[in-house]
């Protein structure tokens, strides 16, 4: 069987859906059954595609790449993606980023991670809103399967787009260790840095956790918070300048790009992780976090809720007084934390990238075309 893979998300430096990418193309190499099958990565041509990684190696998994010319986004997707998927047409496509061309006859799998750009369009700009909401509806409604991270989201996809529950698919993420062997050791020592990893939206209310960060220094003039994310807030928010006004921005580091090793670094230092997102469709680096040993303060939301079980604390995400004082627990109660940290491994446990790979793979097999 061949599966054709919208391979955009590897390119450069990778977040979020390239990470998930990444994890699922690492797991099949190490899939008996996923050797049977020829993997086409698509990419654009001229953009960062070099960095791509090559997955043939000793493990004999079949990966070719194909860089496709002219444009990028929406245009490169429904133009040069579909023309190369007309021309060789494979058994299935594999679109792992909310969106697939639409003039194809390939059935797709199609990854929608979340609904936020319907559930609050005034977190994007309009013409990004309405673009994503076309085309993932369109696209969607054509896929033979719609995967998507959680039970969450499985809701939103089927209320929002009318999808019927039978196409669409849970497949939670998994964790990596790569990120630190560490795992969950409530007694090893931990600096009172506070971390937050992730993309920054406004929805993760990053002003809100500068300002709990800046109550609990004002106590432990020691602490520190480092945030680490590309910042994709709309409309644009000036955090620099908001963590000065706080009185903290001598104590604040922005970085907008790690790598793993100092991801690992982090987690391995960090006190406290915090994610006060309202919406999400499943919340991956808490998760990481939390396997490494760092207790976690989230959101109070039904998908947080879902996702971390007992195993985080939660606040309202604009509740500064209360994330303040779940910050000072974390960081400076020893029992508390070692409480909080001792529900973890039941809770992580749920979540592996091996399990994920091989429900991601059934499930293209079973989309496939079928052959004589």
């Amino acid at each position: 069987m061949r599966i054709a893979i919208d391979a955009r998300e590897l390119c450069g430096r990778p977040t979020g859906v390239g990470r998930y990418l990444a994890h699922l193309l690492a797991t099949w190499e190490g899939l008996p059954e996923a050797r049977a099958h020829q993997f086409t990565l698509y990419s654009p041509e001229g953009g960062p595609g070099d960095s791509l990684p090559s997955w043939q190696g000793a493990t004999g998994l079949k990966v070719e790449s194909r860089r496709l010319p002219d444009g990028s986004g929406t245009w490169w997707e429904q133009v040069r993606l579909a023309a190369a998927l007309r021309r060789d047409p494979p058994d299935v496509l594999f679109a792992p980023a909310y969106t697939a061309p639409l003039g194809i006859r390939t059935p797709a799998v199609l990854t929608i991670h979340d609904l936020s750009f319907m559930a609050h369009p005034e977190w994007f700009p309009p013409r990004t809103r309405v673009r994503q909401r076309l085309v993932t509806t369109m696209a969607a409604r054509r896929a033979k399967c719609v995967l998507t991270d959680s039970e969450f989201s499985r809701g939103e996809i089927v209320r929002r787009l009318g999808i019927p529950p039978a196409r669409v698919r849970v497949i939670p993420l998994g964790l990596t260790h790569s990120t630190g062997d560490r795992r969950v050791a409530p007694d090893l020592p931990r600096a009172p840095l506070v971390l937050f990893v992730g993309s920054i939206f406004n929805r993760r209310h990053l002003p809100e956790t500068i300002h709990a960060v800046a109550a609990v220094a004002g106590r432990h003039p020691e602490v520190r918070l480092e945030i680490v994310g590309d910042d994709r807030t709309y409309p644009p928010q000036d955090l620099q300048a908001i963590a000065a006004s706080a009185g903290i921005g001598s104590r604040t580091t922005f970085r907008s790009y790690v790598s793993d090793g100092v991801l690992a670094d982090l987690y391995a230092r960090a006190g406290a992780f915090v994610f006060l997102s309202d919406y999400e469709g499943f919340g991956l680096t808490p998760l990481e976090a939390l396997s490494c040993g760092v207790p976690i303060l989230v959101g109070d939301t039904p998908v947080a809720r879902e996702v971390y079980a007992d195993a985080a604390r939660y606040v309202g995400t604009m509740d500064v007084p209360a994330a303040a004082a779940a910050l000072e627990v974390l960081l400076f109660d020893a029992r508390s934390r070692a409480d909080l940290l001792s529900n973890a491994p039941a809770v992580l446990e749920r979540y592996s990238w091996d399990r994920a790979g091989r429900d991601t793979l059934a499930a293209l097999m079973e989309a496939a075309v079928p052959r004589p």
